[in-house]
C-alpha cells in the first residue's frame, strides 16, 4: 500500500521517528499532491520495466551497478512481479570469510560485488593505490579514469567483477526464466563496463554453456538511460 517498511535508506533513523514520520510518508506525499496516481515501486523493477518496453523483449534481469546494486525482473509475460528482487541483499558468495555489508550483517550480499563497492575493494588486490579515507564514488573516478588510460591493473578490476557477474547470474537462473540481463549504473560507465560484460560472457560460454546460448547481454544507450525509467514508471499508477 506504499507505506515503508524496511529501507536502508532510512538506517539512520530512530525507530520512533521512523513508525511517526517514515512510514506513511508517500501517502502523506500523495495527500499533498491532491490524491494523483503515485505508486512506490523498486528502482530496480522499474529499470527492468525500462528494459523490457525499450528492447520489446520479457524474461528481463535488470541489474544496475552504482552506489549499491539494484534489481529487477519482468516475467515471460511482460509483468514485473510482486518478488523482493533486492539483490544487493541476495547472497552470491557462500564463503564465510565474505565480505560482510554493513547495514545488513550478511557476508557475500550482491552488493559487495556489483557495485562502486567492489571497485573500491578491489583496489587494493589490482595494486592500485589509493588514499582509504577516500569515499567509494572518488575511488571509482580514479579507477575510471586509469581505464581510459590503458591501466592493466584498472582493467583486470573490471574482469574480475565480469568473473563474479557470470557465476552469479548462473546462480541467480536457479530462481528467475533468464533471457535478457540488462546492465547499467554507474560502476559500468566507460571502456569498463564493456569488459566486465564480455567477463561474464566468457563464465557462462566456459562454465554454463546452455545457459550462455539463451541469454543475452543488453547494455542501454544514454537516452534509455535518462528517460527510459522515467516513461517505464509513468506507465505504473493506474489513472481514474
Amino acid at each position: 500500500n506504499n507505506g515503508v517498511k524496511v529501507a536502508s535508506l532510512f538506517r539512520g533513523v530512530p525507530p520512533e521517528a521512523f513508525n511517526g514520520r517514515v512510514k506513511d510518508l508517500f501517502l502523506e506525499i500523495k495527500k499533498v499532491w491532491n490524491n494523483i496516481p503515485f505508486e512506490v515501486i523498486n528502482d530496480g523493477e522499474v529499470t527492468a520495466l525500462a528494459g523490457s518496453m525499450s528492447l520489446g523483449r520479457n524474461c528481463i534481469l535488470g541489474l544496475s551497478m552504482g552506489t549499491s546494486t539494484a534489481g529487477g525482473y519482468v516475467d515471460a509475460e511482460g509483468r514485473i512481479t510482486s518478488w523482493i528482487n533486492e539483490l544487493a541483499f541476495a547472497p552470491v558468495d557462500y564463503n564465510p570469510n565474505a565480505p560482510t555489508d554493513e547495514w545488513s550483517g550478511d557476508y557475500g550480499c550482491g552488493v559487495q560485488y556489483f557495485s562502486q563497492q567492489a571497485v573500491a575493494r578491489l583496489l587494493a588486490s589490482a595494486g592500485i593505490e589509493a588514499d582509504p579515507s577516500l569515499p567509494a564514488p572518488e575511488k571509482l573516478k580514479r579507477v575510471q579514469k586509469l581505464m581510459d588510460q590503458g591501466d592493466i591493473r584498472a582493467r583486470r578490476i573490471y574482469e574480475t567483477i565480469g568473473t563474479y557477474l557470470g557465476y552469479a547470474i548462473a546462480h541467480f537462473a536457479d530462481f528467475y526464466e533468464l533471457q535478457n540481463i540488462l546492465i547499467l549504473g554507474r560502476a559500468t560507465s566507460g571502456p569498463g563496463g564493456d569488459i566486465l560484460v564480455a567477463g561474464a560472457k566468457e563464465v557462462l560460454k566456459t562454465e554454463f554453456p546452455k545457459l550462455a546460448g539463451k541469454i543475452s547481454f543488453h547494455i542501454p544507450d544514454e537516452k534509455d538511460k535518462r528517460r527510459g525509467q522515467a516513461i517505464a514508471a509513468a506507465s505504473l499508477p493506474k489513472l481514474a
